[in-house]
């Protein structure tokens, strides 16, 4: 790996770590003022219980008020009707007085309902007093872990932001313009190539492109999102399949009935050696051709209905032979129009086992001229 994109990956955890730093001292103002705006709600909600408690103060005095004053009437009514000289003003007095001890009786009624409500007033008041008491520690003791954290975040971003300025020195200018100028964007300014992709736009790189990558002697950019690359081998994804090299080992067959079958092919056509790639799908199958030894992708996906042996027999010729491989079709759409460089190793390798066992066998079945001699 170049010693730029070392340090560049240095550099990029410190960013992330400063970043991180100062989201979280820009966060516990927040979460303080989300516990004042709780705390507030207590203390409005104490006031509204002492409001209310009150309130029904001030209604009960008003009711013994308007008591005492239809009581006052009701006894003036009664000395006038002492006076009076006629029945009509008599039955007149006697109506207030009916109507004043009426209104006295509402009254008391009234002060009966508030002093039902005292009780339940007080046990609401008590209640908000105790949350609120038990809050305002809380949020106390919440102040003094976020002063305590936000110090201990600062002396760390300070120690980062040391870090920083000292890896930035030993990138070169370029480089680290590409890398500030993308991350600036887009959060991160280097992207991980992992089986011929781009981790970071998740874009498939051309096969010279990822083998560029791979060597590591220059540093490449993604031409999707302007990252700058870097490679880890061991972060490279193992195939599922293995194949059998050109050893004394013997080469593992493919299942005749897997889903997706892999064809070599040395006469199709104009194009002469191609790899073919038939899946079988809900009752239909595709056909994808590929040369045999760019990777490209030639001529449209093919659909038909039925497996593949009934819909594309005419590919399956007596020169055909059988690979083994087996790639999911969301993952073979991504390769785009050229097979990933170590999927096609694999599938030449598989091919070369496959020639140097028909040489194998050939032999053994091949008659000595000693034999053709006695058979004749």
């Amino acid at each position: 790996m170049l010693p730029d994109i070392e340090k560049l990956l240095e550099l990029q955890t410190a960013d992330k770590e400063i970043r991180r730093l100062q989201d979280e001292v820009a966060a516990l103002p927040k979460r303080v003022a989300v516990i004042e705006q709780k705390l507030a709600g207590t203390k409005a909600q104490l006031e509204r219980a002492q409001a209310a408690a009150k309130g029904d103060e001030a209604n009960r005095k008003k009711f013994e008020a308007n008591i005492k004053d239809l009581q006052g009437k009701i006894s003036k009514y009664r000395d006038q009707s002492l006076d009076v000289k006629t029945n009509e003003q008599y039955k007149a007095l006697l109506h207030e007085i009916e109507f004043a001890e009426t209104e006295i009786r509402l009254n008391e009624d009234r002060i009966l309902e508030v002093m039902v409500n005292v009780d339940a007033r007080d046990k609401e008041v008590k209640a908000a007093e105790a949350e609120l008491k038990a809050e305002t520690a809380e949020i106390e003791k919440e102040k003094e872990d976020a002063r305590r954290v936000t110090a201990e975040d600062q002396k760390k971003l300070s120690e980062w932001n040391a870090k920083r300025d000292s890896l930035r020195h030993g990138i070169s200018e370029d480089v680290l313009r590409q890398y500030e100028r993308v991350a600036k964007f887009r959060g991160t300014g280097l992207a991980e190539v992992r089986d011929q992709k781009c981790m970071g736009c998740q874009v498939m790189l051309r096969p010279q492109t990822y083998n560029e990558v791979r060597n590591g002697e220059k540093v490449m950019v993604c031409e999707s999102c302007s990252r700058v690359y870097y490679f880890n081998p061991a972060n490279e994804v193992k195939p599922e399949q293995e194949v059998v090299t050109v050893t004394g080992r013997k080469r593992s067959r493919p299942k005749a009935d897997a889903p997706q079958a892999w064809f070599y092919r040395p006469d199709y056509g104009e194009e002469g050696e191609v790899l073919l790639a038939f899946t079988n799908n809900s009752g239909n199958s595709t056909r994808r051709i590929y040369e045999l030894h760019t990777g490209r992708q030639f001529g449209e996906v093919l659909m038909r209905e039925g497996n593949y042996r009934q819909a594309f027999p005419e590919d399956l010729t007596e020169s055909t032979l059988r690979l083994n491989g087996h790639w999911d079709e969301k993952e073979i759409d991504e390769w785009g129009s050229e097979i990933p460089s170590n999927v096609l190793d694999l599938l030449q390798k598989d091919l070369l086992a496959i020639r140097r066992e028909h040489r194998v066998g050939h032999k053994e079945h091949s008659a000595s001229p000693a034999e053709h001699s006695a058979a004749r």
